[in-house]
């Protein structure tokens, strides 16, 4: 006989941040072009449970995946996303610089 009990699920002690990103802009196929989530996806995230989150972001590496795919398939330069850039605390402004 095989067991059926399901595995024991992991405890969750930090949540699971959005994948965006800030670019937030719709693709072809509807998918943000930053974080490749659906309108959906999006709009629902702060509702959802962690579970689905996870499920969400395999999709959205998946995709991202498949579009780096085509854009290469099809010799096109992907959309190059930075990250945002932080600024640290022992940087100083430019604007406070003396330039005498």
């Amino acid at each position: 006989m095989t067991d059926q009990t399901p595995p024991a699920q992991q405890l969750e002690f930090f949540e699971i941040p959005s994948p965006c990103i800030g670019v937030c802009e719709s693709g072809v196929r509807g998918y943000c072009k930053g974080c490749y989530r659906s309108r959906e996806e999006r709009l629902y995230w702060l509702k959802i449970d962690d579970g689905t989150r996870r499920k969400i972001i395999g999709a959205c590496q998946r995709r991202k995946q498949a579009a780096l795919s085509r854009a290469r398939r099809q010799n096109e330069k992907p959309i190059e996303v930075r990250e945002p850039s932080q600024i640290s605390m022992f940087d100083v402004p430019p604007e406070t610089i003396d330039k005498a």
